[in-house]
């Protein structure tokens, strides 16, 4: 087991995020979490990645306890997060925002090599790498923020809403590269709306409703499930 989530509870204030859900990833696994706004995907991501820490529970990661170390040390020990609505550094150019992502790495020519691979993915991002990334448009915005975690060189990437705002046809594309991605060794945790896209590439997946898990299996068995195809499918 690469990453595993137990008893966790977040609240922000008042409000209960998390209810002690607790689950796990294997090595090489797409796993997709999935549920309607407000269910606490976002949170479980921002609370693996350490920008959030949990009232109560733990996140071992290869047998290591995360939960106590800060965001940048979660980075080196091999964990890598796409935020939800990109972030990229719009003022600075597809190169540095590309640069930051190796920022815990001192390694130069191993640096160089990543950013030959992911040239390699996103050719789109070389033609554009002296632009600034805000002038870029919504999908190559993604693809920049992925190629920025990429940079780090991650075991486990974290993606928060991936097709969020994108046409259908990069949405396809988007997805095609998360499947490439994870053929090439990485572990894939994926937060997404699109409950037909993330079933669709995933091989598990759970189904959070309101800081809970209420479901959870095999990927091509919850899109065949009538509850799951009802409230995030769209099907009656």
């Amino acid at each position: 087991m690469l990453l595993e989530i137990k008893d966790l509870h977040v609240s922000y204030g008042a409000i209960r995020a998390l209810s002690g859900i607790s689950f796990n990833i294997n090595k090489g696994e797409i796993v997709a979490l999935i549920g309607a706004n407000g269910a606490g995907k976002s949170t479980t991501l921002r609370t693996i990645s350490g920008l959030i820490k949990p009232a109560k529970g733990s996140i071992f990661y290869k047998g290591m306890e995360l939960t106590k170390l800060p965001p940048h040390k979660i980075v080196e020990a091999g964990i890598s997060q796409v935020p939800e609505g990109r972030r990229v550094f719009p003022d600075m150019t597809v190169m540095e925002n590309l640069e930051m992502g190796a920022y815990t790495r001192k390694d130069k020519a191993e640096i160089k090599e990543s950013l030959k691979s992911v040239f390699k993915r996103f050719p789109r991002l070389e033609e554009r790498k002296c632009q600034l990334a805000g002038t870029l448009s919504g999908g190559e915005q993604q693809m920049l923020a992925m190629g920025r975690a990429l940079m780090a060189r991650p075991d486990v990437m974290l993606l928060d809403e991936p097709s969020m705002g994108l046409a259908p046809m990069l949405v396809k594309e988007i997805f095609n590269i998360i499947k490439d991605i994870n053929q090439t060794g990485t572990t894939i945790l994926l937060v997404e709306q699109n409950a037909h896209m993330a079933l669709s590439i995933s091989d598990r997946a759970y189904v959070l409703e309101t800081g809970n898990i209420v479901l959870s299996g095999r990927a091509d068995e919850l899109a065949h499930n009538e509850q799951v195809r009802k409230a995030y499918l769209g099907e009656d």
